[in-house]
């Protein structure tokens, strides 16, 4: 088979998978196979769980898609780059869009954080984990990115490890070439972490902080300003090409 079947559904079933193996559907999988999809009993699907790499699957049920049996893998388990996302919270359609692109950009943990401009004031981290899924499942994506509780700004940098590069996305930065910054940051090689504030910007002492953090790169993304979704992929993008997976590195 090819690398990648784009024409075959894909699912995210949290079961261990292995040949003639046989998985349970819940009632959303069995409704979208059987009323979404029109699939009965014998058609083929992907699934995959995020450990055991991605199986071709047979559907079985007599009135309904009730379950799976696992006939062969197709892909073995790849891994994301060691690249977190840490993002103040927007709300919902637009925090469903920067998940979902933030997964297709392969991003492995994405950490909500809270700021003095942070926009939502509750963060609905189960409805982001479906996003999550839902890109995977849509974009042959075998691994599930990690989806942390948000915490404030302030916690998030105590905590983190302090050998992890920070790339912090400032507006307020001078602009210079991004790429040339991301290409003269050689030290990368505990992990990536990519900072997107508020659409309000920081205030001005959790710049003070954020400038105080060890192994920061401060990065200008171009002489306009954009929305946080929007800054998001630009980002996101730029780093995978020049410090991530994109050139053929792993993390």
């Amino acid at each position: 088979m090819p690398s990648h079947d784009f024409r075959a559904p894909r699912l995210f079933v949290d079961a261990p998978l292995a040949q003639d193996a046989r998985v349970l559907l819940d009632r959303d999988q069995s409704n979208y196979l059987g009323n979404v999809l029109r699939l009965a009993a014998g058609a083929e699907v992907l699934a995959f769980n995020g450990s055991d790499g991605e199986w071709q699957a047979a559907i079985e049920g007599r009135k309904r898609p009730d379950g799976l049996v696992i006939l062969q893998q197709t892909r073995p388990q790849d891994r994301l780059p060691d690249l977190a996302y840490i993002f103040a919270p927007l709300k919902h359609a637009r925090l469903d869009y920067m998940v979902q692109k933030a997964i297709e950009m392969g991003a492995a943990t994405l950490q909500p954080v809270l700021t003095r401009f942070t926009q939502a004031s509750r963060v609905n981290t189960e409805r982001m984990r479906a996003n999550v899924v839902e890109a995977a499942e849509q974009c042959g994506i075998l691994s599930i990115a990690a989806v942390a509780e948000p915490v404030p700004l302030e916690r998030y940098l105590s905590q983190r490890a302090a050998g992890r590069l920070l790339i912090f996305c400032d507006e307020a930065a001078e602009v210079e070439s991004p790429i040339q910054s991301l290409q003269n940051a050689r030290e990368a090689d505990q992990g990536i972490d990519v900072l997107i504030g508020p659409e309000g910007g920081f205030a001005a002492e959790e710049r003070a902080l954020l400038l105080r953090q060890p192994k920061i790169l401060r990065l200008a993304l171009g002489p306009r300003i954009m929305r946080a979704d929007t800054a998001a992929v630009a980002a996101l993008a730029l780093v995978q090409a020049v410090l991530g997976d994109w050139g053929g590195k792993t993390g």
